[in-house]
């Protein structure tokens, strides 16, 4: 079971890589004109995040409208889609789970100096499909999601994260505060602090973040630390996350 995930995982990783490399690319194949077009108006984004027995992969992509584009307020439309593998089972693991998850959000975002603070709701779906020895599974539903989301330089050497998210589907809400201390320009190191909770499941995180490395054209932040679930022992976590503007 453990080389089987370990296989979804290099699959699912190098699918989000693939994803996140032609989206970099993407400017060579583009027109010229597409270069010199001013204010940027889109965020792509792609992450990856892993613990013991789970791996989650995401890509998307938000995008303002207005002439002031995304340092201006204006409205922002935003589509995600995501990929989890984990065992069926837990305690003992077996079997396999496939999660899909894509959601649309419609929302607005105020710019205030140096403030962003977002709120946006949507429609979002759902697929499982589940598979042991003794049966195979497939279902799909529909629910709501309302998204919060905030970034902040209240001081010239602190940036304030904070993400937030509450949905239809089991009830879910989830919690993200990551608070970061600048070390050079533009890159910050911190705490974060992460919840997670549905009906019968829930899931604390604690680690440190390193975000605003610049490499390859793209910025990324990196973050790791412990986990603690109410289904299974305490653990390591990771997660690697990169975004683009255009």
């Amino acid at each position: 079971m453990a080389w089987g995930v370990a296989e979804g995982a290099r699959g699912l990783a190098g699918s989000v890589m693939a994803v996140t490399a032609a989206l970099a690319s993407a400017p060579a194949l583009a027109d010229s004109a597409l270069h010199e077009r001013t204010p940027l108006s889109m965020v792509i984004f792609a992450s990856l995040d892993a613990d013991r027995s789970k791996v989650h992969g995401s890509v998307g992509f938000t995008r303002a409208f207005g002439q002031g584009g995304l340092d201006a307020s204006g409205f922002r439309l935003g589509l995600k889609w995501g990929e989890s593998i984990e065992p069926a089972e837990h305690s003992p693991a077996r079997g396999r789970m496939v999660k899909t998850e894509a959601h649309a959000m419609l929302g607005y975002e105020w710019r205030i100096g140096d403030l962003f603070i977002a709120l946006s709701a949507g429609p979002e779906l759902e697929a499982v499909f589940s598979e042991t020895r003794t049966r195979t599974s497939f279902s799909d539903r529909i629910g709501g999601r309302i998204q919060l989301d905030l970034w902040a330089t209240p001081l010239d050497n602190l940036l304030l994260q904070a993400n937030a998210y509450a949905a239809t589907l089991d009830r879910r809400f989830w919690l993200r505060l990551a608070p970061g201390w600048q070390l050079s320009q533009g890159l910050y190191l911190g705490p974060e602090i992460e919840f997670y909770r549905q009906q019968d499941y829930h899931k604390l995180r604690l680690g440190l973040h390193l975000t605003g490395v610049r490499l390859f054209g793209l910025n990324w932040r990196v973050a790791a630390g412990a986990q603690k679930t109410s289904d299974q022992p305490n653990a390591a976590y990771a997660t690697l996350g990169v975004y683009w503007k255009r």
